[in-house]
């Protein structure tokens, strides 16, 4: 009589369960946007457009804010933020429902939807650089090369004025660094769209 046990099998993973769709694990990929904010000239708008940002955990990588139209008492604020595309559209969202703002412009969109890297945007910084010598004759034809203007100056340091896209900024300031790098002060991005329209 032959012997047909044969040894249980191994237990083995259960199989997922069968579906129809494929399921895909995406993640957006973020972006840098520069958005345009026209409010009005209050006391408190400033700080309730920057508490939207950080209570919902938004980033602000730059921002300026003056007024622009003294007539009517409305501010211009340029915020620099980065995200998804989904979570730049709630940051649109939630600024243009707030009753102190006027018009929210994304200025990135702009420039995309024309063919364009960017909007046109420009920064401007003071930096302070110390050093004497070798050095200071060094930091002097870089800062020539970069359309840097000496603006302050001693036998010890220099205050150099440069203005320019923000990349151009951030070089400068790297190279500075080896030089005798003091002290950084910048404006953050102002930026507005190419062409003769308005935003």
């Amino acid at each position: 009589m032959n012997d047909t046990t044969t040894e249980p099998e191994a237990d083995l993973p259960a199989a997922p369960p069968a579906s129809a769709y494929f399921i895909e694990d995406r993640q957006d990929p973020e972006e840098t946007h520069t958005l345009s904010v026209l409010v009005d000239n209050e006391p408190g708008v400033l700080a309730r457009v920057i508490g939207l940002f950080s209570g919902r955990g938004y980033n602000i990588e730059s921002l300026t804010v003056s007024e622009t139209q003294h007539e009517q008492h409305l501010s211009r604020i340029t915020i620099v933020t980065k995200g998804t595309r989904d979570v730049l559209e709630q940051i649109k969202n939630q600024l243009d429902r707030m009753v102190c703002v006027h018009r929210v412009t994304d200025l990135t969109m702009i420039a995309r939807s024309r063919k364009e890297e960017k909007p046109l945007e420009r920064e401007l910084a003071l930096i302070k650089v110390s050093g004497t010598g070798q050095e200071r004759i060094e930091a002097l034809r870089i800062a020539d090369a970069f359309r840097a203007e000496v603006v302050d100056a001693t036998t010890g340091h220099f205050i150099f004025q440069i203005t320019g896209r923000t990349n151009k900024i951030e070089q400068f300031i790297a190279i500075m660094q080896p030089m005798g790098l003091v002290e950084v002060c910048r404006t953050g991005s102002a930026a507005m769209c190419r062409g003769p329209g308005a935003m």
